[in-house]
């Protein structure tokens, strides 16, 4: 993966993200685990708990463009329940531990509310490198790349699916298409343009898109 990164500007999935962070957690002297979702399937998806010094956790999870680790245990004096800024994407956020599951609460500035619920319950390694595995086969019908980028005072959620781009931001969305997809990730991502050249293009002549 580190190479791919150095070579191509690639970051991976959802589960070489967690890879990734688990083993510098690992290299740092930080206990971590794998939990996630529906593994094995197309809607499968995974993020990582980290531990402090005192044991109290902290979810991560970088494959849906977290911005920062955020506090779990409601023990802990810093906990808290309020909506939080900075921790995701153009969403204020809120945390709702209940039992082994965690509840978090996105608030978008136009008002609108969605959910997710992660199950905090480890992965035990062979069934994680097994999903993980499972996953480099499922290719999606169209390509879709996400990342994190400055815009003004803020950190921005950049995509690009369904042959379309969305910039999310405290300001709103925003969306284009544009003619030269391949260019616009190139220059924004600093992905390898042939590569994407080769994926892209091909994968426009297949679906019947000749952008």
């Amino acid at each position: 993966m580190k190479e791919h990164r150095r070579k191509y500007g690639l970051s991976g999935n959802c589960f070489d993200l967690a890879i990734w962070l688990l083993d510098e957690f690992r290299k740092d002297g930080i206990e971590a685990y794998p939990i996630g979702h529906d593994l094995n399937t197309e809607d499968a998806h995974v993020a990582v708990v980290a531990k402090d010094e005192l044991g109290d956790r902290y979810l991560c999870d970088l494959g849906d463009q977290w911005i920062m680790p955020i506090l779990i245990d409601e023990n802990n004096k810093d906990f808290t329940v309020e909506r939080q800024s900075g921790f995701f994407p153009a969403a204020d956020v809120q945390v709702q531990p209940s039992g082994k599951y965690v509840e978090i609460l996105y608030h978008r500035p136009n008002g609108k509310v969605s959910k997710q619920l992660y199950d905090i319950t480890p992965i035990q390694a062979e069934t994680f490198y097994r999903a993980a595995h499972k996953s480099q086969s499922l290719i999606r019908e169209t390509p879709l790349v996400e990342c994190r980028i400055p815009y003004k005072n803020e950190v921005a959620h950049w995509e690009f699916d369904d042959w379309e781009i969305t910039l999310s931001t405290t300001d709103g969305l925003y969306k284009h298409s544009c003619e030269d997809y391949v260019e616009v990730i190139h220059r924004v991502l600093g992905f390898d343009r042939e590569l994407l050249e080769a994926i892209l293009l091909n994968k426009g002549r297949r679906d019947g898109n000749e952008d």
